[in-house]
């Protein structure tokens, strides 16, 4: 059998799973990995990528219905959607992107009851024989280098809206 060594990912394996919505949550930014806020909307790293750079953006507003949005959520989650994508071009120059919702478990949803848009840059390629024979991702760069690298690419995408 042959073995991957991921030592750092036990980390995310043992830890206590945070109780409520990941999405509504408080505190640090950077340990929640929330690399923007906006009024409405929020914009964060997925803490279980399919690669790296995946990131998740969803209205501030706890709600799982998209019929419920309002037209300024509407307009300002996927404003921030496209920041997303003009950032991770940015930062990583990806050959495409993957973007869309997964609504109720029965779609996908890991976090079925906060409605969130996914955002995950590809490239051509990244679906390699890890993928393919044994079901397996390798992500290779840490979640808080991607938040470090992607955070600041954010802050100034602010000063300039």
């Amino acid at each position: 059998m042959d073995r991957l060594w991921a030592p750092w990912r036990v980390e995310y394996l043992v830890q206590e799973k945070p109780a409520g919505c990941i999405f509504c949550g408080t505190g640090n930014e950077r340990e929640r990995l929330i690399l923007k806020t906006m009024p409405l909307t929020l914009v964060m790293l997925n803490r279980y990528p399919y690669v790296n750079g995946h990131l998740m953006v969803a209205p501030r507003r706890h709600t799982a219905d998209i019929a419920s949005l309002t037209s300024e959520e509407v307009l300002e989650l996927w404003s921030a959607v496209a920041l997303c994508q003009q950032v991770l071009i940015q930062s990583a120059g990806p050959d495409g992107f993957n973007i869309g919702l997964n609504l109720g478990k029965a779609a996908g949803a890991g976090v079925e009851e906060h409605l969130h848009i996914h955002v995950v840059p590809r490239w051509n390629g990244d679906n390699n024989f890890m993928s393919v024979l044994a079901d397996l991702r390798v992500v290779p760069e840490a979640l808080q280098a991607c938040y470090d690298r992607l955070e600041p690419l954010f802050a100034a995408a602010a000063q300039v809206s």
